[in-house]
């Protein structure tokens, strides 16, 4: 893997480039202090990384920040103190810097870890692809990700050429925007150009990661905002519009217009990890809904008063929408709980409660009935 753009940058704008500023300066003070130098992780594969510093990308070994909990590994994006030119080798990083943001999920394995995707993160593009059918329940997933990470995120409709009548692309992207409410949705076309001179301004500020699954044109993409092929392609699947994993570890590349760029691999999963806030955001108009129900503890189910009932009742609202709104707080629920055992208790205390109330109201409709 090369890394161009950054080899091209001079030394002294090199941590500029990567998105060094006063605040970053402030916080490695201490760092400063002890003889160590600062860098971005631009890489991290197999206990080691490759960071950019003002002497150019260097090889560090992580094992002096390898911590028991998996959501403190050094990750792309970090901020890393680590030993300055003239160590023997393997040079070490010594810490990273309190995150900014970070991209979580919870992992497939069944011990209930976090997985982190991506550090210190301004900008989410999640990629969607057009070849295929709009999947809006995944794409509200990414977005309760995104939106918890603390970063700002867009949606990417790719692969727009594919879709040639302007009236049916409309009618797409109005889809998507009534599931992504306070976010930009853009159809783009890397053949075409279509989109790209938008999402490259959006993106030249700060840092931007690429989130989606494989065959969405993430790599594409990186490709051309970057100006050169830094990721490799392969053509997705005609049947079902899915690709291989072309991207294999999480890159950060600089941008010609300023900004960097974090690549990540196609998620074939994506679990939230104690992203309640991020899920309220997403369905912000269920939550302001909630609020104007006659119980505060309303479930949203058969209550009297429910104003999110009603919603459905008079079609302001749709039983998708809710449906995957409840889904997405169920499954938090649950990953929370693997590791909060007083939610634990109140989650059982509640399905007791709930299941003694159903159980009541049967019996009660067996007695009118006879």
């Amino acid at each position: 893997m090369s890394f161009p753009l950054s080899s091209r940058t001079s030394d002294s704008s090199l941590l500029d480039a990567h998105g060094w500023d006063s605040g970053w300066a402030a916080a490695f003070a201490p760092y400063a202090a002890q003889g160590l130098v600062p860098g971005r992780v631009i890489r991290v594969d197999r206990g080691q990384c490759d960071v950019a510093t003002e002497e150019g990308v260097v090889r560090a070994d992580t094992a002096f920040v390898t911590p028991h909990d998996p959501l403190r590994v050094v990750c792309t994006g970090d901020w890393a103190a680590v030993d300055p030119a003239g160590v023997r080798d393997p040079r070490y990083v010594r810490a990273c810097l309190p995150r900014r943001t970070a991209f979580a999920r919870s992992t497939s394995s069944k011990r209930s870890e976090g997985q982190i995707l991506a550090a210190n993160v301004d900008h989410a593009v999640i990629t969607v692809s057009l070849a295929v059918e709009l999947d809006l329940g995944r794409i509200e997933r990414f977005l309760a990700l995104a939106w918890e990470s603390g970063a700002q995120p867009t949606v990417v409709l790719s692969k727009a050429d594919l879709v040639p009548d302007p009236v049916g692309l409309s009618y797409l992207v109005e889809d998507v925007e009534t599931v992504a409410p306070g976010v930009q949705v853009l159809p783009l076309s890397s053949t075409t150009g279509e989109g790209l001179d938008v999402l490259a301004a959006t993106v030249a500020g700060g840092t931007t990661v690429l989130l989606g699954v494989s065959g969405a044109g993430k790599s594409t993409l990186a490709n051309v905002l970057v100006g050169e092929d830094v990721m490799t392609v392969q053509a997705a699947r005609d049947i079902d519009g899915k690709g291989r994993h072309t991207t294999t570890t999480r890159n950060l590349f600089v941008l010609p217009g300023g900004g960097v760029l974090i690549d990540t691999p196609g998620l074939r999963g994506v679990g939230l990890w104690d992203a309640e806030t991020g899920v309220g955001q997403v369905f912000s108009e269920i939550e302001e809904l909630a609020g104007n129900c006659r119980f505060h503890d309303c479930g949203h189910e058969s209550e009297p008063g429910c104003a999110v009932t009603a919603a459905i009742e008079d079609g302001t609202l749709s039983v998708r929408r809710l449906e995957s709104y409840r889904k997405l707080l169920r499954e938090n629920q649950r990953i929370v709980a693997k590791t909060d055992a007083r939610l634990r208790t109140e989650m059982l205390k509640d399905w007791k409660r709930r299941h003694a109330a159903g159980r009541k109201a049967l019996e009660m409709k067996r007695g009118h009935s006879r």
